[in-house]
């Protein structure tokens, strides 16, 4: 990244949420200043800038993108990613953005299922806009999975559904993958990025249980139609062309129940 790259603030969308919550400081250390478009009013701190938007509603990007070299787009909900990034990119290239960097999710125009499908059209949106663009496909996080493992096992019974897999990875080393590809060239769809292991839903809720020294019932329930295909197949998990995260489930759970 040239001098003038570096000097110029790098936006982050979704700078409030897990992933923005170690990505801010990594950019920082790395020398870069940082705008955060935010739904909320937050208060500016070292190096960092925080600007009122929301990309739904197509309000306050134009402003927040002025001067900006890089775009580091986190942000992202159950649904309307496709919409929110579509409207993003196109203030983008109005703009004059140099490199878009981007976070998706693998399985993305794999999974018959709407997260999925926007996750995917927003992919599109990125790389339709005529801005250099980065994507990083990732899988769910640790964070993600122990919010959903979690609720689970706060339930009487367990429903297993036996077909899904994950290949959790912890946020913190996709915020160090991000920040390096901020600082690189554009580079389109990158080998994808997801943890060590594989495992059951059913393992997952398991592993919390024993940990809390707790015990449920599990009652095994089908997932029909193209979905529960693709997860029969995998489709959500990534075997090639990945690079591999160190940090497993369990180091996670550990952590974050001690």
């Amino acid at each position: 990244m040239s001098d003038a790259a570096t000097n110029a603030p790098v936006l982050v969308t979704g700078g409030t949420g897990t992933l923005g919550g170690h990505v801010l400081p990594r950019l920082r250390a790395a020398g870069h200043t940082v705008r955060v478009l935010s739904r909320k009013i937050h208060r500016n701190v070292d190096g960092i800038e925080y600007v009122a938007g929301d990309l739904l509603r197509d309000e306050g990007i134009e402003p927040a993108l002025h001067g900006v070299h890089t775009l580091l787009h986190l942000a992202g909900g159950p649904k309307g990613d496709d919409r929110a990034t579509a409207t993003l990119m196109r203030a983008a290239a109005r703009a004059g953005v140099r490199h878009v960097v981007h976070i998706s999710v693998i399985g993305a125009g794999r999974v018959p299922i709407g997260y999925f499908e926007a996750k995917r059209g927003a992919e599109r949106a990125v790389s339709e806009s005529g801005v250099p663009w980065t994507t990083l496909r990732a899988a769910q996080f640790h964070d993600l999975v122990f919010t959903v493992v979690q609720k689970l096992a706060a339930l009487p019974i367990v429903p297993d559904p036996r077909v899904i897999r994950f290949q959790p990875v912890d946020s913190r080393e996709v915020a160090d993958r991000l920040v390096a590809l901020v600082q690189g060239p554009p580079s389109g769809l990158v080998p994808e990025l997801a943890g060590p292991q594989v495992y059951t839903l059913a393992d997952l809720v398991r592993s919390y249980l024993a940990a809390r020294r707790r015990n449920r019932p599990f009652l095994p329930v089908p997932v029909p139609g193209a979905a529960g295909r693709a997860y029969r197949n995998g489709d959500n998990l990534s075997f090639d062309g990945v690079t591999v995260g160190t940090r497993t489930w369990e180091n996670f759970l550990a952590e974050r129940l001690s």
